[in-house]
């Protein structure tokens, strides 16, 4: 399968007057160069993205489903070919490609493909309201518009999958704007879902420099924004939609924490440290960027993390028995390395690494720090890089507190074989996801939601809860008609004064008082003409 260097406009390859360049993270060498598409090029995506949604929104579940396990199957042919290109642009191992990026985006389509009409179909609501108890009324989940979603580098397969899945198949139209660094891994996807038979303009992928976004936010046919990426530009993003009430999803990032109980499992808790903290080169939102131990298991923990982290392989993404490869832009790794010079300049002590090797390529080594202090940026500001700095704390009660004193807040994870002290965490624990014995991995769970609360963004993407921030929760009812009126139409007249005056203590005391209110209430002509009917007597088991 060739490259795709192109923009894909209502499924035709559209070339820009601008570049965007790919680099090899490992050699720093020129991979490819895409036309890049200007302002004017991003408005003709999203009028390409209106003129489908019509129709597009008007397709049954049943359609768009057999359109999404096309594009899974697809996917799956093509996998070996994708994650070859994740590691060629972003710089992550090829194994690690198919596990983090590929496999999460396979279990998304999949997920979508078989559960989509019972998630969104019309659900039908009781009304609790006895006088409304007539009613056929429910909730209607109905498609938005057009949705601009802008992805970041560092997952350029499993985020990107994880927002346009749910947004099309909710029957939303879709411009693309993937991360310039690894813009042919994002137009690789559009392509194959337009091999898929997606209809033009469902799915419109822009290669798309950062100065011509403002296209895609201040565009009034935009419906909603998903935003993932830095706390600063998501701010941008906010701003710019809030100019024209346009609702944002954003993804910020965060400066996630570890909490170790004194009783966890020794091995199990390092390997988890280990993997959460240097996985994509700790290139993840949800890194563990601090991890705070109690006092009794902390050197043993140290000591294990130190001997795991000194076994990694750092090298070439695409050797074999390589663990870590590059960062994936040379800026990425300048902020790694400042960090960690100022904390070392500061009192901290790197166990291993703590220093960028000379030599081609953007690499890092995975680094362990300890002596850190809560003030140093490597423990307030993320890092996103191979870097883990441990803390020693008296109790569960200082880590979770010192966990919690961040303005992130995305994941967060306890490690603990006690079910109390697991409950405490899950409770306590001031994060969008919160797991036990594990981190990060629910990314890759369907069903998961994923989101965080403060500086670590707004809204949650994934599974049921993040497809219904894609539509239009939408409450509908219908009164038959067949009364001329209703209890409270005009006129106002003494009649509805005694209907009002019995109905509060009808509905709403106890005991006798709302026995004599029912019967003041039957009393009244209103009742008796507009609202007494078989419906509402087949449900007066409400009142109880």
């Amino acid at each position: 399968m060739d490259m795709q260097l192109q923009s894909i406009v209502g499924n035709q390859d559209v070339a820009g007057p601008g570049s965007i360049v790919s680099i090899d993270p490992a050699t720093e060498e020129e991979i490819a160069a895409v036309p890049a598409l200007d302002a004017e090029g991003a408005v003709r995506a999203v009028e390409a993205a209106a003129e489908a949604f019509p129709a597009w929104s008007h397709t049954s579940f049943a359609q768009r489903q057999r359109l999404l396990a096309r594009w899974l199957a697809l996917i799956v042919a093509h996998e070996k070919r994708l994650a070859e290109l994740v590691s060629l642009e972003g710089g992550k191992p090829v194994l690690e490609a198919r596990l983090v990026d590929v496999f999460p985006a396979c279990e998304t389509l999949s997920f979508m493909a078989r559960k989509l009409h019972r998630m969104l179909g019309f659900r039908p609501v009781s009304p609790r309201q006895i006088l409304f108890s007539h009613w056929k009324a429910g909730y209607r989940y109905d498609p938005l518009g057009v949705v601009a979603i802008i992805t970041p580098w560092n997952y350029p397969v499993g985020i990107p999958m994880a927002e346009i899945v749910p947004a099309v198949a909710a029957g939303n139209t879709v411009v693309f704007k993937p991360a310039s660094a690894t813009v042919l891994t994002g137009l690789m996807l559009a392509d194959l879902a337009r091999r898929a038979g997606f209809p033009p303009g469902v799915i419109n992928a822009v290669a798309l420099p950062g100065s011509a976004t403002n296209a895609l936010l201040d565009h009034p046919g935009v419906a909603k924004v998903l935003f993932t990426g830095s706390v600063d530009i998501g701010r941008h993003v906010a701003r710019r939609c809030a100019e024209r009430l346009a609702p944002c999803q954003l993804e910020l990032g965060g400066k996630d924490a570890a909490v170790v109980a004194a009783d966890a499992n020794l091995e199990r808790t390092a390997r988890g440290l280990v993997w959460g903290a240097f996985m994509n080169s700790g290139q993840t939102c949800a890194s563990i960027e601090r991890a705070y131990v109690e006092a009794p298991l902390f050197d043993s923990l140290v000591e294990r993390i130190v001997e795991l982290t000194r076994e990694l392989v750092t090298g070439d993404p695409r050797h074999p028995g390589t663990d870590l490869g590059p960062l994936t832009t040379r800026g990425q790794r300048d902020i790694v390395a400042g960090q960690v010079e100022r904390a070392l300049a500061g009192g901290a002590r790197a166990l291993t690494g703590g220093r960028a090797p000379d030599g081609r390529g953007f690499f890092y080594p995975p680094t362990v720090l300890v002596d850190v202090t809560d003030e140093m940026d490597v423990m307030t500001e993320e890092t996103f890089g191979p870097v883990l700095p441990i803390v020693k704390v008296a109790s569960i009660d200082e880590g979770i507190a010192r966990a919690n004193a961040s303005r992130f807040g995305l994941t967060a994870s306890g490690w603990t074989r006690s079910k109390d002290t697991a409950a405490l965490l899950q409770r306590e624990l001031s994060a969008g996801v919160v797991t036990i014995n594990e981190h990060v991995v629910s990314f890759a769970e369907a069903t998961a939601t994923w989101g965080g609360v403060r500086e670590s963004g707004i809204g949650r993407s994934h599974g049921e809860v993040g497809l219904h921030e894609l539509v239009n929760v939408k409450y509908v009812a219908r009164d038959p008609g067949r009364r001329q009126a209703a209890p409270w139409h005009y006129p106002y007249d003494e009649d509805l004064g005694r209907f009002m005056e019995a109905a509060i203590p009808a509905l709403y005391h106890r005991g006798w008082q709302r026995i004599r209110g029912l019967l003041a209430l039957m009393a009244t002509r209103r009742f008796r003409q507009r609202a007494l009917s078989p419906s509402l007597i087949a449900h007066l088991y409400k009142l109880v």
